[in-house]
């Protein structure tokens, strides 16, 4: 069926697995597993973990960077990263890995906060950065990962058009 489009399947790269093992996909882990609480089994899709893995090691990467910089100038480097992290999985079962992340972006930029106020005291950064304990400098603030609703399924039933209903309008007049 590839052929002819001048395709192929590359050996090293295809494997042929169960669904209740699961595969990566796209930066999705996709997975059947046993319902909590039930006995039924339900396909979950979930950010994998080298997915998780890529967006700490730039969080990673930008706090590691100089702190000669002030705080609003790290939130937006950050915030374009995180921001598109979890746009990108939030149709999946994403918002225990949202929690993970945002419990970690916040643990690194305090890191770098006390990198950069070395002599300061922890009442002293929590005045001035942190209101409501949440990084934000000025009108700038920190995106929050776990804030971000997480959608599963998105009904588009009227808006994907139907070649039959037009078929069958086509045949009633």
């Amino acid at each position: 069926m590839l052929a002819p489009m001048g395709l192929h399947l590359s050996a090293e790269k295809t494997r042929i697995s169960h669904i209740d093992e699961g595969f990566d996909f796209l930066g999705f882990r996709i997975r059947r597993k046993v319902k909590e609480g039930t006995a039924r089994r339900q396909l979950y899709t979930y950010p994998s973990k080298a997915a998780l893995a890529a967006i700490k090691g730039k969080v990673r990467a930008l706090t590691r960077q100089g702190t000669d910089q002030p705080l609003s100038t790290l939130i937006r480097r950050l915030n374009p990263a995180l921001r598109g992290w979890t746009n990108y999985f939030r149709y999946g079962v994403s918002k225990a890995t949202f929690s993970y992340l945002r419990a970690f972006v916040w643990h690194r930029v305090i890191c770098w906060l006390r990198r950069k106020h070395p002599r300061a005291s922890w009442k002293q950064l929590r005045r001035r950065y942190l209101m409501g304990w949440w990084p934000r400098q000025g009108q700038v603030v920190l995106f929050n990962p776990g804030g971000v609703a997480v959608t599963r399924y998105r009904y588009r039933g009227n808006r994907i058009p139907s070649p039959w209903s037009e078929r069958q309008r086509v045949a009633v007049a």
